[in-house]
């Protein structure tokens, strides 16, 4: 991670007093809370009244509400059902002042949920079934999942994909249109849900352009959403698998970076930097759901991170047991790739090598995670003049100035060794 901004001398701090502190306590917990209850709110919303974006404009007036009147008068006993009532008022207003919608406004009434009213059930899976609908792009999926389910703005989004904010607003707004009126989402399309999931994770986990090679809101919020699948379905094990493999990745962040800034790989970690309650609970759950039934991808996944988070060291690894588990996903050309890397560590880099060879030619083709590999593979084999000119190439391939950073500074050591 990049270093923290210098700290001024102890002396010259000032702290604020101790009921700002407690207030900032109080607030920051009100803020938490909106944060959990939004998703909520708006899938209790549209799935009555089916206008997403009519919607979520009343669900961010009544979370505008709460965030005033909360930390001042307190928590309501029932949160979500006050913010319910809220929005369901909006909407009323919305209708009254439109002559056009007078017969809207009866349906709307009467759908009305008192504060004291106890949740029947959560909505927010079925809020993220709808963001992830089959007919979106899988563009549209990431931006709306982040916006309605994970609570970031359009322009959190848009730095996040690095593009305009314009550009993301119209692809949020045209998501909503397409989906308008279109059925919640059934249960059949948990794997899209899960994959979508994954991929906000993987951008957040390492960026693919830009300065920075861990977006932390990105994987933040992809936890999050983890988490709440898998408390909504406690028994799908590829739910669980999905948060583990999270969990167990996002725990070495810590010495993923130099003070620099540029990329430590896995290999040359300070291990005891990694966040080990965050390993302990992905153990845990990868554990568990391993016992359940026959394993999906992402247990599998989950079942190698565990491998590696639980070594003492990059050559301590047991990568027999590594490469077994990679023989359990279905052949990709990701697959392949990386037991091409547990291949070379259990019968050398020749066959790691011979492995990558079946890749030219393929999707990776002028990737430059395969240049890296090869390059990694060639200078344990002591061909160090080839494996800096696959450095050097790998370099050239990316947009993200930290990896680009790691691959020269490797093609420099081979150059002055």
């Amino acid at each position: 991670m990049p270093p923290e901004p210098p700290q001024p001398p102890a002396e010259a701090r000032v702290e604020p007093p101790v009921e700002a502190q407690a207030e900032a306590r109080v607030d920051a917990q009100v803020e938490a809370l909106l944060r959990e209850l939004a998703p909520q709110v708006l899938g209790v919303l549209v799935r009555r009244h089916g206008d997403f974006d009519t919607c979520e404009d009343a669900v961010q007036e009544a979370l505008l509400d709460a965030a005033l009147q909360w930390p001042e008068r307190g928590v309501p006993g029932n949160p979500r059902g006050w913010l319910v009532t809220v929005a369901s008022r909006r909407l009323i207003d919305q209708v009254r002042s439109e002559s056009a919608r007078r017969r809207r406004e009866e349906g709307f009434a009467v759908s009305e949920v008192a504060p004291e009213e106890p949740p029947a059930h959560d909505d927010t899976l079925r809020l993220l079934f709808l963001c992830c609908h089959p007919d979106l792009p899988q563009a549209s999926q990431l931006a709306l999942t982040l916006r309605a389910v994970g609570g970031l703005t359009t322009a959190e989004i848009a730095r996040a994909f690095l593009v305009p904010e314009a550009t993301m607003a119209q692809r949020i707004s045209r998501a909503k249109q397409k989906i308008k009126g279109a059925a919640f989402g059934e249960p059949g399309e948990l794997p899209v849900v899960l994959h979508v999931l994954y991929l906000i994770f993987n951008e957040g986990y390492t960026a693919s352009s830009g300065p920075e090679l861990h977006r932390g809101e990105l994987t933040g919020e992809a936890i999050r959403l983890a988490r709440a699948v898998h408390r909504l379905l406690p028994g799908d094990g590829e739910a669980a698998g999905l948060l583990a493999l999270m969990l167990l990745t996002e725990a070495r962040g810590p010495a993923r970076t130099g003070p620099d800034g540029v990329l430590v790989p896995l290999e040359e970690q300070d291990r005891t930097l990694w966040d080990q309650p965050m390993i302990a609970e992905g153990v845990g759950l990868i554990t568990a759901a391993l016992k359940q039934a026959a394993p999906g991808p992402y247990q599998v996944q989950a079942a190698i991170a565990a491998v590696h988070d639980e070594a003492p060291s990059w050559e301590r690894t047991d990568w027999p047991q590594v490469l077994a588990l990679y023989g359990l996903l279905a052949d990709s050309p990701v697959v392949r790739l990386n037991r091409a890397v547990a291949l070379a560590m259990v019968q050398g880099p020749k066959a790691g090598l011979a492995l990558l060879d079946t890749l030219e030619g393929g999707e990776l083709s002028g990737h430059h995670r395969l240049a890296a590999v090869r390059a990694h593979l060639l200078e344990l084999d002591g061909q160090t003049l080839a494996a800096r000119d696959h450095y050097l190439a790998a370099a050239g391939l990316t947009s993200s100035l930290p990896e680009q950073g790691y691959l020269r500074a490797r093609a420099e050591r081979l150059i002055v060794t």
